[in-house]
């Protein structure tokens, strides 16, 4: 095509991220953006981190409750195409007085009567909103299809590995992991001696761990963390970093069992680096092989 010509002179549509809190949307920034991408976000206020203005082209916040304000401001910008990256703190929704709190704007009300009064799990509140997108030719695409690198490969990734008896552990936490998935109450269970410990809810999993410490004062436990049977790649990937490792420590945990390509390390690096030092055995396993020694 001629590049003077009209279609090649069009401007390319921006990338759309909505961001929660976490470094995932930074990293997709970073990537998307080295990719000749321009990126357009929308961040939820008291989530997302300020640190996304540097390294977005275009970087705004709006309420949690004002997905209206969401979709105008995609549209305004050109978006079509959009892409869902950090964690959306769900405790919000059982604090007192919530509606005044949070003040939902119409379109809100609609996604919330229309699509999520069967339940509260995450994937019926995060494929509502979804469609409440879709309704104004929103589409939501997956994160990982621009910084696929992010996603654990197969194999030991640290020096220590775990001893049969915590391989015992992660095969019982594995199963019972993949239930609560299937299940869509958490992705992480913590196991000690074929006990399980806790089970991750919405807490999160840096709060599942310190409650597991809190319970197993002599340490030693191990954690499990996969994806869902169902998993969506657009949202609500299985995501360790930094700050993962930090907590296992602090809470005694000595062993992270996770899927591999389908758990996003972020910083891996770093992450490897911290659990060589604190002695944390990190292993990346693949579902079918799982099952397999499961069925053994």
């Amino acid at each position: 095509m001629d590049e003077t010509s009209p279609a090649a002179s069009q401007p390319k549509q921006p990338i759309g991220l909505l961001a929660g809190a976490g470094r995932f949307p930074i990293a997709f920034a970073k990537a998307a953006r080295q990719q000749g991408e321009s990126v357009f976000c929308v961040g939820v206020e008291g989530m997302a981190s300020e640190e996304l203005a540097d390294h977005c082209d275009h970087f705004v916040t709006t309420g949690l409750a004002k997905i209206g304000r969401g979709i105008r401001l995609f549209r305004r910008a050109g978006v079509e195409k959009i892409v869902m990256a950090g964690k959306i703190e769900k405790k919000v929704l059982f604090r007192p007085f919530l509606f005044w709190r949070v003040l939902p704007d119409w379109r809100t009300l609609h996604m919330w009567f229309s699509y999520a009064t069967r339940d509260k799990k995450d994937d019926t509140l995060l494929l509502a909103v979804i469609r409440e997108f879709e309704r104004d030719n929103l589409t939501f695409d997956s994160a990982l299809n621009y910084c696929s690198e992010l996603l654990v490969k197969h194999g030991f990734l640290t020096r220590r590995r775990p001893s049969p008896s915590q391989w015992k552990d992660i095969n019982f936490g594995w199963e019972m992991a993949k239930e609560m998935g299937r299940l869509d109450v958490g992705q992480s269970v913590m196991v000690k001696d074929t006990a399980v410990l806790a089970i991750e809810a919405i807490e999160g999993t840096d709060e599942c761990i310190r409650r597991a410490g809190d319970l197993c004062r002599r340490g030693g436990f191990t954690v499990v963390k996969v994806a869902k049977p169902q998993q969506d790649m657009r949202f609500d990937v299985p995501t360790i970093g930094v700050q993962t490792i930090h907590t296992m420590h602090e809470s005694g945990a000595r062993v992270l069992a996770i899927e591999s390509e389908k758990t996003i390390v972020l910083d891996q690096d770093e992450v490897l680096r911290l659990a060589d030092q604190f002695g944390i055995s990190i292993v990346s396993l693949n579902a079918q092989e799982m099952q397999l020694r499961i069925s053994a």
